[in-house]
């Protein structure tokens, strides 16, 4: 017998949890963030709905009605049209604001289920909400359920079966809103409530006076506890781990080998005094794993730690809300902050999120931006270990110069760039305590995600660096780019493998730098350039595909423009 399969659209408004009951439908690894625009186009997972029958579930992007104001929501209208039923996603708490757009898709014909989820938190907010009459009301299954819990899900499946079809009518807007009120009448009683401690906090981390020191304060403290993390992972877990049993293995390896020659070049590096050192040797088993694995994968474990309990926790709109100012006379709005968090883990994601902008000119500036003064925590990681050790000031410095960098060249973009950056619309949630689970759940997720991606492009690196060496390519590069390298940014014309390599993975590039000896002058310059002048190449991708070759030829132009201006300027002050 064929197994017939039913598509299934989950629709709802930003922040209803939709990305939640996606994950529990289906089991699919999906990011769960508590904040708006966390899904951009669409996620899809399979279900089993009886003998022979398979849904296909489709994580929809949010949007509050049917008519598309953006890319995101121009998605979701079009993915209506391919769907066998729809579960209409609505936060429990916010009744009247959701049940708008459940009454816009009860009049497509098309087979509805309503989801009332967050259904937990009703109860702390002395919301009580009769389902029965409710269901009566709006003429479909109306289920109770909670995304993170998992709470309803199981009768949620059971009842797509009674999935409403019907002629509804159509109402112009303002009988939906008059509906709308007598629904919400006849279904909801609001019982008197105490403000708890969050909802007070709440008040105070949005208005400008309170909530900008606390902003400043979150930001702080979240990555002095990246830092204070990572350190401790690196010096009580990984580097043990290495010195104690790879080491061991590499030099009986290196013995085999001959302790030179071509394969060992290539498999240990070089032997640095005689001894293999995991941060200079440059080979694909030594400096190859080393610098992923234990030099940067402590950074991203504690990064996107604190990223996703700042999500779950729901501050980041806030964030958004305070900078929402200084992001105009970038050209771009508060909600520009997300990509910019984003691209501190990995620029990848960051690029990716680029999408949720409004328009061409918006995109361009963030892209921008991010590509030439945001650092993703691998780099940082690098920087951190490399430039730490001459002190602390010195790391201060160059995110100083690339914070000015920043401004001055948004400025410029948002003054030259013809049009005008956008009001913040979002939706800005309650804040809720996060459950460990689905912070590691994430945690897990994105942090397999980045070694998949890093240690190829490591290792790809490390090789194409030992080859050009072995070729003697390295030495006529040095040569042809020597005006640039020494007398524009005063570099030695060593640095023009870890510039090249830079393309591949920024975080192998700055620590090709370590065995240079170079001054402290000549480090925080090579660093900066390394930052500013051009993505890696996986980010470089999707760049192009998020702006067009065409933006993305002139970003790449202003990038290095950037790069040769910046070098020498700190050549000249420094």
């Amino acid at each position: 017998m064929a197994r017939t399969e039913k598509k299934i659209l989950l629709m709802g408004n930003p922040n209803v949890g939709k990305s939640a009951v996606f994950s529990r439908l289906t089991g699919a690894r999906v990011t769960i963030s508590n904040y708006p625009g966390t899904t951009v186009g669409f996620s899809q997972g399979y279900i089993r709905l009886g003998e022979g029958e398979t849904g296909v579930v489709m994580d929809v992007p949010g949007i509050y009605n049917l008519e598309p104001l953006c890319r995101a929501d121009k998605v979701a209208v079009e993915m209506l049209n391919k769907g066998d039923i729809v579960i209409n996603i609505i936060d429990a708490t916010n009744l009247e604001r959701n049940l708008f757009l459940t009454l816009e898709l009860r009049e497509k014909n098309i087979p509805l289920v309503v989801a009332l989820n967050m259904w937990d938190e009703t109860r702390h907010k002395g919301i009580e909400i009769d389902t029965k009459k409710l269901e009566k009301e709006l003429g479909v299954p109306v289920i109770p359920t909670c995304g993170l819990t998992g709470a309803g899900i199981k009768e949620l499946v059971e009842r797509l079966k009674d999935a409403a079809k019907g002629d509804f009518g159509t109402l112009t807007r303002d009988q939906k809103w008059e509906e709308l009120g007598v629904i919400v009448n006849t279904a909801q009683k609001l019982h008197h409530h105490h403000h708890t401690l969050l909802e007070r906090f709440e008040d105070i981390s949005t208005r400008p006076a309170t909530g900008l020191p606390i902003a400043a304060f979150v930001v702080y403290l979240s990555f002095t506890v990246i830092r204070f993390f990572a350190e401790g992972l690196i010096g009580y877990v990984f580097e043990p781990l290495f010195e104690k049993f790879w080491l061991p293995l590499m030099e009986k390896l290196s013995s085999v080998l001959g302790g030179g020659g071509f394969v060992h070049d290539i498999l240990i590096g070089s032997l640095i005094g005689g001894e293999i050192n995991f941060g200079e040797s440059f080979g694909l088993l030594t400096t190859g794993l080393f610098v992923p694995i234990a030099a940067v994968l402590p950074y991203i474990l504690s990064f996107y730690l604190v990223l996703g309990i700042l999500e779950d926790f729901g501050y980041l709109p806030r964030l958004a809300t305070q900078v929402d100012n200084l992001m105009h006379h970038l050209g771009l709005h508060g909600y520009a902050i997300v990509p910019m968090i984003l691209g501190l883990g990995c620029n990848v994601p960051g690029a990716m999120a680029l999408r949720l902008l409004e328009g061409r000119r918006e995109k361009f500036i963030a892209a921008t931006l991010m590509a030439v003064a945001v650092p993703c925590m691998a780099q940082i990681a690098m920087i951190v270990g490399l430039v730490g050790e001459r002190g602390g000031g010195y790391v201060a410095l160059i995110f100083g110069i690339l914070l000015t960098i920043l401004i001055i060249k948004g400025i410029l973009m948002n003054r030259i760039m013809k049009g005008r950056s956008p009001e913040i619309l979002w939706e800005i949630p309650p804040y809720r305590f996060p459950l460990p689970m689905a912070v590691l759940k994430k945690l897990w997720m994105r942090v397999s995600g980045f070694l998949r991606e890093a240690i190829p492009y490591v290792l790809l690196g490390v090789f194409i660096v030992n080859i050009l060496y072995i070729l003697r390519i390295v030495d006529f590069l040095s040569w042809f780019f020597a005006p640039v390298l020494s007398g524009m940014w005063g570099l030695p014309k060593e640095t023009v493998s870890a510039m090249l390599i830079g393309f591949l993975r920024k975080d192998v590039a700055v620590g090709m730098l370590a065995p240079l000896a170079l001054t402290t002058k000549q480090l925080i310059i090579a660093c900066t350039i390394l930052a500013v002048y051009f993505p890696c190449m996986a980010t470089f991708a999707v760049m192009v595909r998020e702006l067009g070759v065409r933006d993305m030829a002139k970003s790449a132009g202003l990038m290095l423009l950037t790069a040769a201006f910046a070098g020498t300027v700190l050549n000249l002050l420094l």
